[in-house]
């Protein structure tokens, strides 16, 4: 059956629709169509062929006669001429007309180094419906199929998995090709919420759902879903819809086990506000523009209230409820009043102390007696 995406970046594919918080099922698969088939039914559809569709410029890989007449080393039809004579290198290698050059590439022209500007690309997210009896891995020692096989050639950098699902664990898997990208997706501190549909064997009693939304021990700690709904079923086979705000390893599956049930199926329906979309079936993928991705990074901002930006230190006077002041931090927050006074404020008077018992707004001579007086009485000047 042929694919409507390929490792062909010039393959037309229609763009998903994601949404802030909930996705619509209209966009999108739902839970409701899972537990139905319509899920498993609409794999079996023959693909449409797209209509043909106009590339845009490269702006990781722009042309290399472009970068130089950006650069005022002269017109475009100029420095073609002078690629095609061999004045120009790119690291150290002649270059050649059509050339695509990238960030960190050395270009001269007749032995000259030339200073070029080129903005870096914005990060490029990729929703891939991974079909079970795939591998989230580049390099697998058992040579079993690769999701990253499938996908379309980055000029620069590679792909990047938004954390990983299991051999027989299918449904949305993102990729980007941008590391930071990948690590605010997928870091458990940005709280991100995952929704799978999970169909198990036997049906979950109401002291089993409570034990799996308040947490259960597992090898590497205590997990617990956010929500956990009947989905309906058939026999001994129950579905139920969940989200988690991690990723671990078979977390969802050794939950479940934790319990005393195991896991006959397990399918990712959305990620934060990306939802598998509706139509696209198992080993294909779509690339989001930047009004998805934008929503996508707004929702792992959204838990960020008290937290650092990447790239940033925490700020220990932000108010974070979790976070427990140093005496350092207390004494900056809370001048003493030594400072005070020095700044020309009244400083807190002590009860009993000769201060308290001045009156409130002392004259010249009031001090001049008050020191006086601690001098025969031996106490420290002030």
């Amino acid at each position: 059956m042929p694919q409507s995406t390929s490792a062909d970046p010039t393959t037309p594919t229609p763009l998903p629709t994601a949404a802030p918080e909930a996705p619509s099922a209209s966009h999108g698969v739902d839970f409701a169509a899972v537990v139905s088939g319509a899920f498993d039914s609409a794999d079996a559809a023959p693909t449409v062929a797209a209509a043909k569709r106009v590339l845009l410029p490269e702006a990781d890989a722009p042309k290399l006669h472009k970068v130089l007449a950006q650069a005022g080393m002269g017109s475009r039809l100029d420095m073609e001429a002078m690629i095609a004579k061999g004045q120009v290198t790119v690291n150290g290698q002649v270059a050649h007309v059509g050339q695509r050059v990238q960030m960190g590439d050395v270009l001269k022209v007749n032995g000259r180094p030339v200073r070029i500007r080129m903005t870096p690309q914005a990060p490029r997210v990729l929703a891939y419906h991974k079909p079970a009896g795939e591998v989230v891995t580049h390099d697998d020692p058992q040579n079993r199929p690769t999701v990253f096989r499938r996908l379309p050639r980055v000029h620069q950098g590679k792909w990047q998995s938004v954390g990983r699902l299991d051999l027989n664990t299918e449904g949305l898997l993102l990729l980007t090709n941008s590391g930071e990208l990948a690590n605010q997706l997928m870091h458990p501190r940005f709280g991100l919420e995952r929704e799978y549909a999970v169909r198990v064997l036997g049906a979950l009693s109401n002291e089993e759902k409570l034990k799996l939304t308040e947490g259960v021990n597992l090898a590497d700690g205590v997990a617990q879903f956010s929500s956990i709904e009947d989905g309906g079923g058939e026999g001994a086979n129950c579905w139920y819809r969940v989200t988690i705000a991690e990723g671990r390893n078979r977390e969802v599956r050794r939950m479940f086990e934790a319990v005393g049930h195991a896991v006959s199926r397990l399918i990712r329906i959305r990620y934060g506000a990306m939802v598998l979309p509706r139509g696209l079936k198992r080993g294909e993928w779509v690339e989001l523009d930047a009004v998805d991705i934008a929503l996508l990074t707004q929702a792992s901002d959204a838990p960020l209230k008290h937290a650092a930006p990447s790239g940033r230190r925490p700020n220990p006077y932000d108010a974070t409820p979790t976070v427990r002041r140093s005496r350092v931090v207390q004494t900056l927050a809370k001048p003493s009043p030594a400072a005070v006074a020095r700044k020309g404020k009244p400083a807190p008077r002590k009860a009993g102390s000769d201060e308290a018992r001045a009156p409130e707004r002392i004259g010249t001579d009031a001090v001049q007696k008050l020191r006086e007086r601690r001098k025969r009485g031996g106490g420290r000047q002030p």
